[in-house]
């Protein structure tokens, strides 16, 4: 549907967008995410033509962005984060505006606006100046006019900025339920959001693609994913050994609570393994009382940081390598304990 390759944006001596290539497939929504400044909102307006790339090529559907741009851009149905909005139209007015931009032929005009104005709740408002719509009901506005003419493609720029809870909601399933006619690619620097409606997530930092799979697949497969962390009171030695025997655990990291005269312990588990029964049972028998223990699995939010702050160090000439490998290479490099993590975060 849609194929990027090799696509690179420069602003004088500053590189915006680094040789960025993906692939965009039918009936999904994308998550296109990363932090401020990442290349984002470039990105969007190279694949929709609203800027031209300095090297690359984006194709929509077989036709060129640059080359057949008539033939793209009625593929795509395109909302940025500021809605292209005229203030002093009403809302039906606005729609018809749009439906004549995308020459939508006319013994259909009137039956598209109809059915786009109730999909996104906005038929009420349809006699109502633009200017005097809450910024919520302009973002719809906005939508529609993306939906309208039906396009195979729908990107969205920031969505939800400056909406309030219940507003992004129902922003939310709305987008939901555009991937049953509709590819969407969304982007976002939102990680709740992407996390809540996408089916598969782009993370891109300093204009590089860092990082592309579902979101689970990005949770199950960075460092340190599944681990169990806990209390003990005991010797050191009888506990680790205890732990060591367990089938399942990869790695034992012990620190000393002075206060509470416990030992913190970590537990790097294998995929898949729940050794907490085992844990009990090994601990009891060798007279360690557990005084607390919990399950820590890795969230997107870790994933993000850990992707994003890797390729920051690389593009500041930092020689520290990012955390993020496949769960088999574990074993080359010692996890950072949870203390550590807090405080790479803060």
């Amino acid at each position: 549907m849609i194929e990027v390759s090799n696509l690179v944006k420069k602003y004088g001596d500053h590189t915006a967008v680094d040789h960025l290539s993906f692939q965009i497939e039918k009936g999904k929504i994308y998550g296109f995410l990363g932090p401020n400044g990442a290349g984002k909102s470039t990105t969007m307006n190279m694949i929709t033509g609203y800027i031209a790339s300095t090297e690359g090529k984006v194709m929509i559907d077989g036709h060129d962005i640059l080359e057949e741009p008539e033939a793209a851009k009625k593929c795509i149905g395109y909302l940025p984060e500021m809605p292209p909005l005229y203030f002093d139209m009403t809302v039906l007015e606005y729609m018809k505006f749009a439906a004549d931009l995308k020459k939508i032929p006319r013994n259909q005009k009137d039956k598209q606006i109809k059915e786009v104005m109730d999909m996104v709740k906005i038929t009420d408002m349809k006699d109502r100046l633009i200017k005097n719509l809450s910024k919520g009901y302009r973002q719809r506005v906005g939508l529609a006019q993306a939906i309208l003419g039906y396009p195979e493609v729908i990107i969205l720029d920031e969505p939800t900025v400056g909406l309030d809870p219940k507003q992004i909601i129902e922003i939310r399933d709305l987008i939901k339920s555009l991937k049953q006619k509709h590819t969407v690619i969304l982007s976002s620097h939102i990680l709740s959001e992407v996390r809540a409606v996408c089916d598969y997530v782009l993370i891109i930092s300093h204009g590089k693609l860092v990082a592309s799979d579902t979101p689970d697949n990005l949770e199950r497969l960075a460092a340190g994913s599944n681990s169990l962390l806990m209390k003990i009171k005991g010797e050191k030695d009888t506990i680790r050994k205890g732990l060591e025997t367990i089938e399942g655990v990869t790695g034992v990291e012990m620190s000393y609570d002075s206060d509470e005269e416990l030992w913190k312990t970590k537990l790097s588990v294998q995929e898949n393994v729940d050794i907490r029964e085992k844990v009990f049972y090994v601990m009891a028998k060798a007279n360690c009382p557990i005084y607390e223990m919990q399950v820590k699995r890795v969230s997107l939010e870790d994933v993000f940081l850990e992707l994003t702050e890797g390729e920051k160090k690389k593009s500041t000439g930092n020689p520290e390598k990012s955390q993020w490998k496949p769960v088999e290479d574990k074993s080359e490099e010692p996890e950072k304990t949870s203390d550590e993590k807090e405080g790479d975060q803060s």
